[in-house]
């Protein structure tokens, strides 16, 4: 089978409506709100077609840390960036003095990824002994 037939095979050319009580609409809707199809097209066709349908469950107690780490994640990427450009001064600085300078500023960053890091790995740690328990 060449790629022009297989592509043909994928096509969606036939198309199938029905009508379903508002109890079945709304089961239906529940599966296409917490799986991974984008329309109600989709759910039909795995349905019918007896594929698996990947459901995804949310945990609310976890929005809170995980807003904590996407945050921690934001503020050292901009930490490191700002030791890229402290390293790109230093190497290009003319004088002893400004070296110094940009080496005191630099030592400073690398002191606040530390801090950093030592918040995530607190926060990763209550994380692990919340899986832990669960599992």
């Amino acid at each position: 089978m060449d790629k022009k037939e297989a592509l043909e095979d994928t096509r969606f050319t036939h198309p199938v409506r029905t009508r379903v009580t508002e109890k079945t609409y709304r089961r239906l809707v529940e599966i296409q709100r917490n799986s991974n199809c984008r329309s109600m097209g989709a759910v039909a066709r795995k349905i019918l077609s007896r594929e698996k349908i990947l459901m995804l469950n949310r945990d609310a107690s976890m929005s809170g840390p995980l807003e904590e780490l996407t945050a921690i994640r934001k503020e050292l990427k901009s930490i490191g960036i700002n030791i890229n450009q402290q390293t790109r001064h230093f190497h290009t600085a003319e004088n002893e003095s400004q070296r110094a300078f940009y080496f005191m500023r630099t030592t400073e960053l690398y002191k606040n990824v530390g801090n950093k890091v030592d918040h995530l790995l607190a926060i990763i740690s209550k994380l692990s002994l919340k899986w832990l328990r669960e599992s």
